[in-house]
């Protein structure tokens, strides 16, 4: 069963949504960076992509205007966005920030 991608967001897990596109350079840059995120934080947050082509609908309601775009959702409330591609660190540091734990 495919979760919405409301449910994913209203989860208990604070979520990292990375809208990409499959053309844009900058987003292939960033994917391994989220990778080595994921691996360093295991499940503490959960990440997912959101193909801003394939879902169009959705980049249009969170005024994606440019990818990669990543939106941090806590208890399905957006509480920061950045558009461009950041460092491990730099994306560590934002999810320490906002969820309050070391990851």
């Amino acid at each position: 069963m495919k979760s919405s991608f409301n449910d994913i967001i209203n989860s208990e897990k604070v979520v990292l949504v990375d809208f990409f596109a499959t053309w844009c350079g900058p987003c292939q840059t960033l994917l391994p960076i989220l990778k080595e995120v994921k691996d360093e934080i295991g499940d503490a947050v959960k990440i997912i992509k959101i193909d801003i082509d394939k879902n169009n609908p959705l980049a249009v309601k969170y005024q994606v205007k440019s990818v990669p775009t990543m939106i941090l959702f806590v208890d399905g409330v957006p509480k920061w966005r950045q558009s461009g591609v950041l460092q491990k660190k730099d994306i560590l540091n934002v999810l320490e920030t906002h969820t309050g734990t070391k990851v």
